[in-house]
């Protein structure tokens, strides 16, 4: 049987091994191999279609691969990371259009089991990038950037021990954009391991340490981010999506 593992060598790997993975007649992944160390941005980078948020989904343990199984272990404790520690950021964030940013953290995270008081529901949101002013307006009033944040506060909360990253920076402004890539680095610095799925060459080069080119779900090229300019990136992905 093929595996998917995230293990540990005192800190932790996520390890995906020969993974496939079908709909009906169409392939999503096809031997799927992929590594991110612990403290690691890993960017996934590919088109629509290309099997990024399918990766994701089996990571998270919506969908189930073909071949293969999910362990995650901590490096800490060597027991299997819980799906409640993980952290999830989606493309479109659904919140509760009638309930404050805050309320609305508020919300998500009794529903983890985690307890803020107003100070810190306040800070969190605050070190996501949303503006202060903004923190006790009603979220139907929020642009898709705003929401994005609150989203982003929801997962930054559980001080998850592995982020899983769908187009995180849709609908985001430069400004917003550079923000949560200034977060995501705050986490990897905290040990957190981070897979970041995008078609933005510019924000991954900036964002990871480490790069994936995904076409119809293999991995055709990897790549450190130091070892490329992001004009680099560019050419080397449009090549490899014309070929």
């Amino acid at each position: 049987m093929h595996l998917i593992t995230i293990f540990v060598n005192k800190k932790l790997v996520i390890q995906l091994k020969n993974i496939q993975k079908k709909f009906k007649n169409k392939i999503a992944l096809k031997n799927l191999n992929l590594e991110i160390k612990s403290g690691e941005i890993y960017g996934l980078l590919g088109a629509n279609g290309a099997g990024k948020s399918t990766t994701i989904n089996l990571l998270l343990g919506f969908i189930k691969a073909d071949n293969g199984s999910i362990c995650m272990k901590d490096p800490i404790n060597n027991l299997k990371i819980k799906r409640d520690k993980l952290g999830y950021i989606p493309e479109n964030v659904n919140l509760y259009p009638y309930l404050s940013g805050i309320e609305n953290l508020d919300y998500f995270s009794k529903i983890a089991n985690l307890h803020f008081n107003k100070s810190q529901l306040e800070e969190i949101l605050i070190s996501c990038g949303l503006q202060e002013d903004s923190i006790h307006k009603l979220i139907s009033g929020y642009s898709k950037g705003m929401r994005q944040k609150v989203g982003i506060a929801i997962a930054y909360a559980k001080k998850a021990k592995i982020y899983l990253l769908d187009e995180p920076a849709s609908g985001l402004d430069p400004y917003s954009s550079n923000e949560l890539s200034i977060l995501l680095k705050k986490l990897k610095n905290q040990g957190s391991t981070i897979l970041m799925a995008s078609h933005d060459i510019f924000r991954v080069r900036e964002t990871c340490d480490k790069i994936g080119i995904l076409k119809g779900g293999e991995l055709v090229k990897e790549m450190y981010s130091k070892d490329v300019t992001s004009k680099q990136l560019e050419e080397l992905y449009l090549d490899f999506m014309k070929n």
